[in-house]
Formats: C-alpha cells, sequence, structure tokens
C-alpha cells in the first residue's frame, strides 16, 4: 500500500444517536485524482469530514503517507499539509480576497510575504481571484467565491487536497476552468480527492472512483472502466455517464 497516500480501513462514524458511516474503506493513490461518487445522502461528505478529524471516527484507521491520523485533531492534520475545501467554501464574506488568501498563507504575516510566483501561478489557473484582489469576497459570484475557496487551499503546497463538490452551481465555462485548474495542480504532483454530482465533471477528470451507497465504499476502480460501462452505472448511481 506504499503507494497510497491516504487510506481508510474499516472506519465507522456517529453523529449523535446516528450510525452515518458503517466500515468505510477507500484507498487513495498517490499523484492521483479519485472521484467518490454516490447519490445524496450516503455519506460523502461525512467521510471527508472524518479524514480531517471534524467528526471523529468511532472506529477503524485512517492513514495518511504512513502515519495514523485516527485520533489526531483537525489542526494537526492539516499540518500534514492537507487541505480541505467544503462545500459550503467557508469563504470569510467581510474580508477581501486578499484576506482570505493570507489567513491560509501560514508562513505569511503580510501580503508582500506570500511566494509571489505560486500566487501568479493562481491568478493564470483562477483570473477572477486577480481581479477581485482587493475586493469583498461576500461580493464575488458562487463560481468565483469556488475559485477563491480553491485557490486559498493551494496558496501553499500541499500533499493532498480534498475538495466537495467543486462543480456545484457553476456555469460550463467555470467548470471547464476548474477542470483545468485541477489537471494542472495533479500535474504538478498534488493528489486529490474529490466528492462530486456532476457526472460530467468525475468523467473528465477522475483517475480512480469509489462509489458510495449506504455508508461504505460499494464500487472501488478506474474512472475509465465505469465511465464505459453502463450497466455498473445504473446498478451503482441510477444513471448513465
Amino acid at each position: 500500500m506504499s503507494d497510497m497516500l491516504l487510506t481508510l480501513e474499516g472506519v465507522h462514524t456517529h453523529i449523535g444517536a446516528y450510525h452515518i458511516l458503517h466500515g468505510v474503506d477507500l484507498a487513495v493513490p498517490r499523484g492521483q485524482l479519485t472521484m467518490l461518487l454516490g447519490r445524496n445522502g450516503v455519506g460523502k461528505t461525512t467521510t471527508l469530514r472524518t479524514i480531517m478529524g471534524l467528526w471523529q471516527a468511532s472506529a477503524g484507521r485512517i492513514t495518511f503517507n504512513g502515519q495514523d491520523i485516527t485520533r489526531l485533531h483537525t489542526p494537526a492534520i492539516a499540518a500534514l499539509d492537507i487541505a480541505y475545501v467544503p462545500e459550503n467554501m467557508g469563504i470569510f464574506a467581510d474580508l477581501t480576497v486578499k484576506e482570505n488568501m493570507l489567513l491560509a498563507a501560514r508562513k505569511a504575516k503580510h501580503a508582500r510575504d506570500m511566494d509571489e510566483e505560486r500566487l501568479q501561478w493562481i491568478f493564470k489557473l483562477f483570473p477572477a481571484v486577480e481581479k477581485f484582489w482587493n475586493h469583498p469576497a461576500g461580493k464575488l459570484s458562487g463560481g468565483q467565491k469556488q475559485m477563491l475557496a480553491v485557490s486559498r487551499a493551494i496558496v501553499e503546497p500541499r500533499r493532498l487536497l480534498i475538495v466537495d463538490e467543486p462543480s456545484k452551481g457553476l456555469a460550463p465555462v467555470m467548470i471547464d476552468n476548474m477542470i483545468t485548474a485541477f489537471q494542472q495542480l495533479k500535474a504538478s504532483g498534488v493528489t486529490i480527492l474529490l466528492v462530486e454530482q456532476n457526472i460530467n465533471f468525475a468523467k473528465r477528470l477522475g483517475d480512480r472512483v469509489a462509489v458510495m451507497d449506504d455508508g461504505r465504499v460499494v464500487h472501488a476502480g478506474a474512472m475509465q472502466a465505469l465511465a464505459e460501462d453502463e450497466v455498473l452505472q445504473q446498478s451503482l448511481l441510477g444513471l448513465a455517464l
């Protein structure tokens, strides 16, 4: 399993009286983009939040780069160079785009301390981030906020990028921009785990796929194989890609 950057083995998660994850097994290969698919309410977001320590696993084991992180708290997990973009994006609406980026740049105390070369790379990926640099983040469109959320997650180098539904609410042209950005991130060596509902997005971008149902991973394999198997798609997702 040395080629796996992140693994979940038999992970269970309870939220209050509710048993959400029922023994999740998931493997995320280094340097690849893994899609986590499934119908609404099957445990995808809970899986991401459990990986990040926002909810504690009640059983099972989570390993990152050979280290057991199951019982670590969220700041310690993030310090391992893992970035998480939640579905609600977590943007600070009253702060400017620049201030949002600075908060995420842990090594910078001032905007001038941020890595200029990396910022220019981000600006090429997401021109709106540069265009609205001094504007309140709350004034951005939904798609622009999503781009800011991803930009904030990658303002410093990360080993693993975890993103919950990055294409949600985006116009087709912005989805194309987001796909290009993730392709470039992957090419730079970042391992990526994405939860998605947009199946075309998943098909165009994913290397590997895991499909969840009822709090478990019920299928794992190559994304292309699932995209080409309509019977399997119907069985797992109730739709055709």
